[in-house]
């Protein structure tokens, strides 16, 4: 596909088949997003790519942690709160997402959908990432624009995905699921694999801001 292609065509996936991806093209993939930029090209990512038994594993633990209603403990602390624009562009996606699947956010199934994020929307393979703890936030910043480079190239290769902040709720669940030391700090993950299209809950497309709301020019 053309570059311009790619990226509008991206979106993020809520829903996905059983199906696996082959071995080779998620290999691909990952060789891609390796010529990602990084800060004095320290390339700080870490990647546990989870599939076959040990992601059904994983699915379970995560959902049964997250659905017992133990609160969140990011390495990264997640947004303090939502204001004016940024609320208002949230709003619209939730509403946009729970509209499609015919429920009310007050309604039981919106919180069960929530809880969909630790299965992994389904998705056959899931990779999580990771950062140095003493490269602070600018290993996180590298980690992102590895994210959108991951997502951009399984695009590019008909493959769907979704990247999650949802995942990186736990860490220290992860840690000690994977056997991980300390220092590692999940940034988020991808789950990934391929869309069930005819998914309701892939009816719609979020919209993007003008350049006029995100650019101030001085000339």
């Amino acid at each position: 596909m053309e570059f311009d292609e790619v990226v509008r065509g991206r979106y993020s996936c809520r829903r996905f088949l059983p199906t696996r991806v082959p071995k080779q093209t998620i290999e691909s993939i990952l060789a891609l997003a390796q010529h990602t930029p990084s800060w004095c090209n320290c390339q700080p990512w870490q990647v546990l790519l989870v599939g076959g038994g040990e992601v059904e594993r994983l699915r379970q633990r995560l959902y049964a942690h997250a659905k017992a209603g133990n609160p969140p403990r990011p390495d990264f602390a997640f947004p303090l709160r939502y204001q004016g624009i940024y609320r208002d562009r949230r709003k619209v996606c939730g509403v946009q997402l729970y509209r499609s699947l015919g429920i009310g956010r007050e309604d039981k199934a919106a919180a069960e959908q929530t809880l969909e994020n630790f299965r992994f929307f389904g998705a056959p393979h899931v990779a999580l990432v990771t950062t140095a703890e003493d490269l602070g936030v600018y290993g996180a910043v590298d980690c992102g624009l590895y994210v959108g480079t991951f997502l951009l190239a399984a695009r590019e290769r008909g493959v769907d995905a979704i990247a999650q902040a949802a995942l990186a709720s736990y860490p220290d669940l992860l840690r000690d699921h994977f056997g991980l030391p300390a220092e590692r700090k999940f940034v988020c993950g991808i789950s990934f694999g391929y869309a069930d299209a005819h998914h309701p809950i892939h009816g719609y497309r979020t919209q993007r801001a003008d350049l006029k709301d995100v650019v101030d020019w001085r000339e």
